[in-house]
């Protein structure tokens, strides 16, 4: 099976943002996605182009054009914020993105009426209708296929990172996890969910590819739902391994780091370099350890098995891409990632907030619906 690469212009950057539905009173989640979606829909068309339709009812996304800035990105997706808040305020409905919500219940939210939606939850059952899951996925445009299945290799040493960074699942169904990222866990059970394998040449993915699709694992490409993988169609490096972030200025900070690691990985792969690689064995170690324990993760840093707190591996990755960042004009949106290692990562500001109010979790959810509102994260 051939797969073509469009490739797109270098580093360019684009974010897809999940939100989630719930009372401005209960902070149970709402399923009234499709009223919103039909409120935003402009005359005449199938759907609004940046805000589209999710799996759960309770849910919608919000996504940015292909931009040249993180800047740009940002604006995109405030000024499609602002067209949610106008049609869910007068109905009583709050937003909020987080890994998970949480104390709502799986079992009681409707799965919106499509026939892919239908088909995944046919198949995957439980696993499937407990995907109670928000996430945020950043694409970054890379100029030749043949740099794509490298970078890939390359980013998987930094996602535990990423991962870590935006762990915002504590809790669920009512109960703190003791994770810091419950939904990387949940998510991975899904069939082709998870990490990636390893290609060395990109005929092994299609070989892959060919594989799934004669086996009846998938229909289409996008069913592969890896933490990383390409995206052939927009021509871009897909990162999916965050959780729901909760503010704008959080979607900035993650969406500069990843656009900076790959238009470095891209200027190191022009210059003939090999980007250095993890065996499998430690990134999947590595991806558990960022769930477990998120800012304090101790991840693994090379094949010799050398080891560092992530927050400290964090911020020497900040100071050397400090220069990549002010190429690509993100260079404040790349600080704001010492501002989630100052104020803390969504996880360890919701227990913070329960802890205040005495384990209240509907306490937890306002302070989520705030920080969405105010766009930038409370200590």
């Amino acid at each position: 099976m051939r797969i073509d690469f469009q490739a797109s212009r270098r580093s360019t950057v684009g974010a897809e943002w999940e939100l989630a539905l719930v009372d401005r009173r209960s902070g149970e989640l709402r399923s009234v996605a499709e009223e919103l979606l039909a409120a935003v829909r402009p005359e005449g068309a199938a759907e609004h182009p940046r805000i589209k339709q999710e799996l759960l009812l309770n849910t919608i996304e919000v996504v940015s054009g292909v931009c040249r800035t993180v800047g740009e990105v940002k604006h995109d997706l405030a000024e499609a914020l602002d067209e949610v808040h106008r049609v869910a305020d007068p109905l009583g409905v709050e937003l909020f993105s987080a890994g998970s919500h949480p104390f709502s219940s799986w079992y009681r939210q409707k799965v919106t009426d499509k026939e892919r939606y239908a088909k995944l939850i046919d198949r995957t059952q439980w696993w499937g209708r407990q995907m109670l899951i928000y996430g945020v996925h950043v694409h970054v445009g890379l100029d030749h296929r043949d740099k794509v299945l490298p970078v890939l290799d390359g980013l998987l040493r930094y996602a535990p990172h990423l991962q870590a960074l935006s762990a915002s699942s504590p809790y669920w169904s009512g109960e703190d996890t003791g994770y810091a990222s419950n939904r990387a866990l949940m998510f991975q059970q899904l069939p082709t969910a998870g990490l990636p394998f390893q290609f060395r040449e990109w005929a092994e993915l299609e070989g892959y590819v060919e594989d799934m699709f004669t086996t009846g694992v998938i229909d289409h490409f996008s069913e592969i739902r890896w933490d990383i993988r390409p995206a052939p169609h927009f021509g871009t490096i897909e990162m999916r391994v965050c959780d729901g972030l909760p503010t704008l200025q959080e979607v900035g900070a993650i969406s500069a780091l990843t656009q900076c690691l790959v238009d470095d990985f891209s200027a190191r792969l022009d210059k003939g370099e090999t980007l250095p690689v993890l065996p499998p064995w430690h990134v999947q170690e590595n991806k558990w350890r960022a769930a477990r324990y998120g800012l304090d993760a101790i991840v693994i840093l090379d094949a010799a098995g050398r080891e560092r707190l992530v927050t400290e591996d964090l911020a020497e990755l900040l100071d050397r891409l400090e220069p990549v960042a002010k190429r690509l004009d993100c260079a404040r949106e790349l600080r704001d990632v010492e501002n989630i290692l100052r104020v803390g990562a969504s996880y360890q500001r919701q227990r913070a907030v329960a802890k205040q109010y005495n384990g209240s979790l509907k306490a937890v959810v306002a302070a989520l619906v705030t920080e969405m509102r105010d766009g930038v994260p409370h200590a």
